[in-house]
């Protein structure tokens, strides 16, 4: 068997993924005690206060032990997996009594040597919380007890553990597409630089399955209309307990604190404006139709972004923040547009970079790459970082508009409501338009009446004639 010295042995610590976090919670371990990981693979998610990352490692090794289970929260800076670096194959076995109290040791020991690996490494001074999380759990009493079986059952050391597949380069929408049509990243070949799969790469995975029959033509049958099934409404069950108490944690504990400090230090002042947007819901089906346009995500939210963007360079003092420390307004010459998503760990606002610089194409792409990836909850905390104008869609479940509340450090948040068909009074005549109401939310330190209404008036007067977005860009 081959034996390990503790000089050989890198402790791979819990970074700070963001700025200024303690702690993270391990949702999901991708390799096991005993597999091989090379520089730069990832070998866990972990969720932090504002969004689920993934953790590559620094090092080629093979993997020694893994300190903490699944579901364990970890101060920033406190060892999570052990690698051994001397090129050996086999990771040290304990005995079974031993590796068992290897986790509570875990919990006792202090911290090693800082080690220069990443940045953002700490030593933890606080104890590590545990908290118990539902599936498997990783604990090296489990593995060494597997391989101790093996040498038993055997009598030699086990083989050499398989190497580790390395993960396809794909961006998060190319792997949901890849998922949603059923191909397997890792057998297709990319075209993109440095190795990337590219949408256009998993499109042409999928063409050669689909092999051409010839189907005997069918007699003529009436076609008969397809009523949709609705889906019945959740129907809330009860049990004996009356109560169900659920941990604030995570983003929903980052969110709550947020929203708390920026009604409570920003004056909120809330402006409505109802619009005729059929002009606009008829450019949306236009440029569906537009091959400059094909495969990309076309739906009205993309030209309302526009038309802020257009309404934030005729009015330039609503993309600001107020400095509190320094008393002063802060103008802002570049636009990070931050899109409110709800995903499952509650809600999120990351947002488009340099929105201002984009194409409708570009601003479209960015769009679609931006919902995907939070959907997935794979937003990483930097997309949520430096916003400085947003907008949330509350229409998508239905509702007319809302009073939001501003995303801190920002001036502004847009709330788009339902469109609906509604009688509306067009050229004289009431006729059946596409109407909906935006609610503009600023703060009135620094967004005075004038400006606010002057903005959210240019917001309406795109939507109502988006032909001015060629005449005001």
């Amino acid at each position: 068997m081959t034996t390990m010295t503790e000089a050989s042995v890198r402790e791979f610590k819990m970074p700070d993924v963001g700025e200024g976090l303690t702690e993270a919670e391990i949702l999901k371990w991708y390799v096991q005690v005993g597999d091989k990981v090379t520089d730069g693979q990832v070998v866990c998610e972990v969720e932090t206060a504002k969004a689920a990352v993934e953790l590559p490692i620094p090092y080629d090794g093979v993997v020694r032990e893994l300190r903490f289970p699944e579901g364990t929260t970890v101060d920033v800076g406190t060892s999570i997996i052990a690698v051994d670096v001397s090129g050996g194959e086999v990771p040290v076995v304990a005995e079974p009594e031993v590796a068992a109290a290897a986790p509570a040791a875990a919990e006792e020991a202090e911290p090693q040597k800082r080690q220069p690996v990443l940045v953002g490494y700490g030593v933890a001074t606080s104890s590590t919380k545990r908290r118990p999380r539902k599936g498997p759990e990783v604990t090296v009493s489990a593995a060494a007890q597997a391989v101790q079986s093996e040498l038993n059952g055997h009598g030699a050391a086990p083989s050499a553990p398989a190497p580790v597949k390395e993960r396809p380069l794909a961006k998060p929408p190319v792997r949901k597409l890849a998922k949603d049509l059923g191909v397997d990243l890792a057998a297709v070949t990319p075209s993109g630089p440095d190795g990337i799969i590219t949408r256009e790469d998993v499109h042409a995975a999928v063409a050669p399955a689909e092999p051409v029959t010839e189907t005997p033509a069918a007699p003529a049958v009436p076609v008969v209309p397809v009523v949709p099934v609705v889906p019945a409404a959740p129907v809330a069950t009860y049990d004996t307990a009356r109560e169900t108490r659920v941990p604030v944690k995570g983003v929903r504990k980052a969110t709550a604190q947020a929203m708390i400090g920026s009604a409570f230090t920003a004056p909120h002042v809330t402006e409505f404006v109802t619009v005729d947007v059929t002009r606009t819901m008829k450019l949306v089906e236009e440029l569906k139709q537009d091959k400059e346009f094909a495969g990309l995500r076309v739906n009205p939210l993309l030209l309302i972004a526009k038309a802020i963007l257009v309404a934030i360079r005729r009015n330039p003092d609503i993309n600001a923040s107020w400095d509190e420390a320094a008393q002063e307004i802060v103008l802002k010459h570049y636009v990070n547009l931050g899109i409110a998503a709800a995903t499952p760990r509650g809600l999120i606002v990351p947002n488009i970079k340099d929105a201002h610089t984009k194409t409708l194409p570009q601003l479209s792409e960015a769009l679609g790459d931006l919902v995907t990836t939070a959907r997935e909850g794979k937003t990483s905390p930097a997309a949520m970082q430096g916003g400085t104008i947003t907008i949330t869609n509350v229409g998508v479940f239905g509702v007319d508009t809302g009073t939001p509340i501003l995303n801190p450090g920002e001036s502004a948040i847009l709330a788009v409501g339902a469109i609906k068909l509604q009688p509306w009074v067009h050229k004289g005549k009431i006729k059946p338009r596409q109407v909906t109401t935006l609610a503009l939310s600023f703060d009135h330190r620094l967004v005075d009446g004038e400006l606010g209404s002057k903005f959210l008036a240019d917001v309406a007067a795109i939507l109502e004639q988006p032909k001015r977005l060629l005449t005001w860009a």
